[in-house]
């Protein structure tokens, strides 16, 4: 099937270049333009919001909060479960879409899509089930009632690898809490922002809890937003150094803030791994949207028993994946986002290279009209390498060796980063014992894959502050509210 035989529905760009969403209204304004990483070339242009128009989806948030605030969790529940079943009838329109701007092979967008609604039903059933807390004080003089209130306006920054899942992860548990949001999306991919706002708007979101807008200037548009009163809420997912700005500029106004941050996941596999299962979740941690996660596998660390077994496995499939557009059905590894995301991961290789590493598959940037960067093995890694100290997002996979469990331990929590880790052994007991040192937030014991509404995602040291998804998810969006009661 053609590219221009898919493009129907939801999954057309130009449904979407419209303009900003704000306040239930679609405002005109100049262009940003978005390009198609598969092919470099143009895919549509969104307008490109001000200050001013910044400030007036606060105010269209602040006139709608009230309404939203006092209307019952069950209509609000009933609302996102439409949210949820309506990305579920047009999930093959919105995977397409996020294959063209963002250049997600198919799969992992279907899988995305999927993901992303899932968000919807979740927060759907927590929204009529926030915790309260009823007792007695210790000393017998009065009663302790606590209460959750909905935080208040919430200003969401969602990058764009994930462009509908981090969207539903922060709307979601917002909208479920009783707040009214502004979603400011990258503008590499803007255009399923939109679509989710179209298909809330058929969902029965009611205009003002569900703002959209997109910008060339993130900076002064987000400080604007962050400056005003109204806003209580800032739930940010990107990198380790944009965040501390922002983190900065919410203290000014003392700005709740949730932050979602970098990572730089160690994968270990120990002698006693089934090879085969943990080349299975090698796969998926480290090739899942080509490398682009905050989730994926950054160092592999194998034990010296296994080490050969583990490398020559895994050149071998990341060898047999077919890279190309990510809107072509036989895709299995799409292009990087930008030029500059491509020259990032070869400045990372090749100092590798230098280094001493051996590259045992891939290892240069393909010569295409897209952004493409073939799947890459290095093997014989120095742990000084530039490499095993940055997020690599991409499809490069380094693998170092390791003796001892005690130097495994070492050498994952070698980093700045805590977010995600992985380990591969057929021994629970070590598993586990090896998984409690490990400084992360998340973990996978013989899994590759770990992201899941129903669980809290979030890391500790630079990747991040609080939690999202899970029952906690939606506390992020409420304020415990202490009565001491006496009669």
């Amino acid at each position: 099937m053609t590219l221009h035989a898919k493009i129907t529905g939801y999954a057309d760009p130009a449904l979407h270049a419209a303009g900003l969403y704000i306040g239930g209204k679609w405002r005109k304004g100049d262009g940003i333009a978005v390009m198609n990483p598969s092919t470099g070339e143009k895919l549509a242009e969104v307008a490109d919001a001000s200050v001013e128009d910044a400030m007036r989806a606060v105010d269209a948030a602040e006139a709608a909060a009230s309404g939203w605030r006092a209307t019952p969790a069950r209509q609000r529940s009933e609302i996102l479960r439409r949210w949820f079943q309506l990305m579920t009838q047009h999930a093959e329109e919105l995977a397409t879409l996020i294959a063209l701007e963002n250049g997600k092979a198919l799969p992992d967008a279907r899988g995305e899509v999927a993901y992303a609604a899932e968000f919807f039903r979740w927060y759907a059933e927590e929204a009529v089930r926030v915790p309260g807390e009823y007792r007695h004080t210790p000393s017998g003089s009065h009663h302790i009632l606590v209460d959750h209130e909905p935080i208040g306006i919430a200003v969401l920054i969602t990058p764009w690898n994930f462009p509908a899942a981090m969207a539903t992860r922060k709307i979601g548990p917002a909208l479920a809490a009783g707040c009214t949001v502004i979603l400011k999306p990258a503008s590499e991919t803007p255009l399923t922002a939109y679509a989710m706002a179209r298909l809330g708007e058929e969902a029965g979101v009611p205009p003002g809890v569900v703002n959209v807008l997109t910008t060339s200037k993130p900076g002064a548009v987000t400080n604007a937003m962050l400056a005003d009163p109204r806003v209580r809420k800032l739930s940010f997912t990107g990198s380790t150094g944009v965040g501390r700005t922002l983190l900065a500029e919410a203290a000014k106004s003392v700005v709740s803030c949730s932050m979602e941050l970098g990572g730089n996941a160690p994968f270990l596999v120990f002698d006693d791994a089934d090879l085969e299962a943990a080349l299975d979740g090698a796969m998926i941690a480290k090739m899942r949207n080509a490398g682009e996660a905050c989730t994926a596998a950054n160092r592999f660390y194998v034990q010296a028993g296994i080490h050969g077994a583990f490398v020559a496995g895994l050149t071998a499939r990341m060898a047999a994946l077919k890279v190309g557009p990510g809107y072509d059905p036989a895709t299995q590894c799409g292009p990087m986002i930008t030029t500059n995301a491509v020259r990032k991961i070869d400045r990372l290789v090749t100092d590798a290279i230098a280094l001493g590493a051996r590259v045992t598959t891939g290892g240069k940037p393909l010569a295409e009209n897209g952004y493409f960067y073939p799947p890459t093995v290095l093997e014989n890694v120095p742990t000084d390498a530039a490499i095993a100290r940055e997020e690599i997002f991409g499809p490069v996979a380094p693998v170092y060796r390791f003796e001892s469990e005690e130097d495994a331990i070492r050498l994952a929590n070698d980093t700045e980063y805590g977010l995600a880790a992985y380990i591969y052994s057929q021994d629970l007991k070590r598993a586990m014992r090896v998984g409690k040192q490990l400084e992360t937030g998340m973990l996978g014991i013989n899994r590759g894959l770990m992201s899941d509404p129903a669980a809290p995602f979030g890391g500790v040291k630079q990747s991040g502050l609080g939690r999202e998804g899970g029952v906690t998810g939606i506390l992020e969006f409420m304020e415990a509210k202490y009565y001491a009661v006496d009669y």
